[in-house]
């Protein structure tokens, strides 16, 4: 167990930061966690974390923050937000830079998004980046500024695959209600259970780490694969597949088709995956 004196906190408490949180209680840190909505503070506290309302688009909500050792940012853009994606996630991290130490270790939770590969080539840290959708330039962006702004400070990347788990599994109600699936059957995924992207975010903290790591499972697999295997665990019918609408954000995020080289995480970080691969992560799932 960690000395208990370690300070944690987790600015953007969503589906992987409750994780995060969660292992570094287990580390015995002090963990504080963030929620922009005054009602949630008790379940978070229920949670075994110190609730902080704190919204990074909004200087003034940042001014008495704890000063902690370490810090994971894992902020999900909100669509119904006033800000727009560039303004939130961008300006919300110059903010955020601006009022916590330089001694401060970063976590940065990013996206394979960034990479604009789609003729189904492997990819890792070294690759060229070109994204074409909002979502993967923000980050790019975020990244960029994450270096501009502490160029000598501790601070790594993770650009994460598509994140599954319990409660998370794409498609899995459409194919179990025999739903057809609007998505293209060739193209590969890439994912990373929750658990996994929680061990490697703890790893960040407890080793040596890099600036940069691409997280994602061992196996990147073929789109229709991964259905097939949702409805043959779920004893449901195989999924029928149809075209997404032009334009729609089904069709654009289909577009990309490359496979993630895990091996500097391997090396680095998580040397032995809980869930391997995608069959690993669905069997204890569903």
């Amino acid at each position: 167990m960690s000395d208990v004196s370690v300070q944690t906190m987790i600015f953007g408490y969503g589906y992987l930061g409750r994780r995060v949180a969660q292992q570094a209680i287990r580390n015995g840190d002090k963990v504080y966690a963030t929620t922009r909505r005054p009602q949630r503070q008790e379940q978070l506290a229920t949670e075994g974390t110190h609730p902080i309302v704190a919204d990074w688009t909004d200087r003034r909500t940042l001014a008495n923050l704890p000063d902690v050792k370490q810090i994971v940012i894992c902020v999900s853009y909100d669509r119904h937000s006033s800000h727009n994606r560039f303004d939130s996630q961008v300006g919300g991290l110059r903010n955020l830079l601006q009022v916590i130490s330089p001694k401060t270790k970063i976590c940065y939770i990013s996206t394979t998004g960034v990479y604009h590969q789609q003729n189904g080539v492997w990819v890792d840290e070294t690759s060229p980046t070109r994204p074409h959708r909002d979502g993967g330039r923000a980050h790019l962006m975020a990244e960029a500024l994450l270096n501009q702004m502490r160029p000598e400070s501790e601070w790594t990347i993770l650009r994460l695959s598509g994140i599954y788990g319990p409660g998370r599994i794409p498609r899995a109600a459409n194919i179990i209600a025999g739903r057809p699936i609007a998505s293209p059957r060739e193209g590969f995924l890439n994912l990373i259970h929750v658990e996994d992207a929680a061990q490697a975010v703890d790893s960040v903290f407890r080793k040596r780490t890099q600036r940069l790591y691409v997280v994602s499972d061992d196996r990147p697999i073929v789109r229709s694969q991964f259905y097939e295997e949702i409805a043959r665990q779920t004893g449901s019918e195989k999924p029928q597949f149809v075209t997404a609408e032009a334009g729609s954000s089904v069709s654009i995020r289909s577009e990309s088709n490359k496979r993630v080289w895990n091996r500097r995480m391997k090396r680095d970080l998580v040397s032995n995956l809980y869930f391997p691969t995608y069959q690993h992560g669905l069997a204890d799932i569903l």
